[in-house]
């Protein structure tokens, strides 16, 4: 491509880091702080390998399981929440463990404790083995959770009481999906429990906004992401629904100029894993290859954090 050809570039606002991978990434770095390396983490803490690269630089070993972890050493929990049988096996091992899940997760956490105690059966909005899921499906014995993937699934789910049911989704679905499954249960169980606020977190929702302002303006989207993280990949589908073409890259090398060639409009978003350096490294790829002007496409502003463990207070 001739760098004279010109091109707006529309940057979506929110985008990338959310206050619980924001919180979860600070967790593993003041847990070396406070331990020394190495720390190990469950799992990616965050999806974006780019991150956990760069934590595994600074002394974080990262495992599949548990029983991978000397016991004598320090163990972090990832951002999307495990179930109740981890830290378990981890205090049965007298392990010093930290956990990382985003508080918005642990929020869903107790809303299916509470649904238990109360006898509702309980239904997941969510998909099947993400970690979120199997997580928050753990927290609550074999059984007990009934995982509603699509609307077809709605209509074949077969309640033991109708009048006793409740449901929870996963925090990174897409609005749009989630509110027809949710359409659908209500028409076929009206007495069913639900949130005070659907549990699809602040975070998903303003990005998924955002990208359906910049599609209204642009003729592509690149949304850098991971392909193993779910917020990223409903960015592309929110796009795409919007009438917006989009492709997820993980970093600039994999952009398909072939693809952007004939845009004069490309939009730019991130998932709530992906750290700003790779926008930056996008936009800088974009300018390199067109006479680009940088536009912020603004929808929401964000100022939520959230704390650190009590653990980690003293190096925090």
């Amino acid at each position: 491509m001739a760098a004279e050809n010109s091109l707006r570039i529309l940057l979506a606002n929110p985008r990338g880091f959310c206050a619980g991978v924001d919180r979860a990434i600070k967790i593993v770095e003041l847990a070396i702080k406070k331990f020394g390396s190495p720390v190990y983490v469950r799992h990616e803490i965050v999806h974006n390998r780019y991150v956990v690269e760069g934590l595994e630089a600074k002394g974080a070993v990262f495992v599949d399981e548990l029983d991978e972890v000397p016991t004598d050493m320090p163990v972090v929990f990832s951002a999307h929440g495990v179930p109740k049988s981890v830290p378990a096996e981890a205090e049965r091992r007298n392990m010093v463990y930290v956990d990382a899940t985003c508080p918005l997760v642990s929020k869903v956490h107790r809303q299916v404790e509470r649904h238990l105690m109360h006898g509702r059966e309980i239904l997941m909005i969510g998909h099947a083995g993400h970690p979120e899921v199997i997580g928050t499906m753990g927290q609550v014995p074999d059984g007990t959770v009934t995982l509603i993937e699509t609307v077809e699934d709605v209509a074949k789910f077969e309640p033991k009481n109708p009048e006793k049911l409740a449901f929870v989704t996963q925090t990174t679905l897409s609005v749009d999906d989630t509110s027809e499954i949710v359409a659908a249960l209500l028409d076929r169980f009206p007495s069913l429990d639900q949130p005070n606020k659907e549990d699809i977190c602040y975070a998903t929702t303003n990005r998924q906004i955002a990208v359906k302002e910049v599609a209204k303006q642009a003729d592509r989207m690149i949304v850098i992401g991971a392909y193993n993280s779910s917020n990223s990949m409903r960015l592309v589908e929110v796009s795409e629904k919007a009438g917006c073409p989009a492709k997820l890259v993980r970093r600039a090398v994999e952009l398909d100029w072939d693809w952007l060639d004939g845009a004069t409009a490309v939009g730019i978003s991130a998932g709530a894993s992906a750290p700003e350096v790779l926008v930056e490294e996008v936009i800088e790829a974009l300018k390199g290859h067109y006479d680009a002007k940088l536009e912020l496409v603004t929808t929401a502003e964000e100022n939520v954090v959230f704390k650190v463990p009590p653990i980690l207070k003293d190096v925090a």
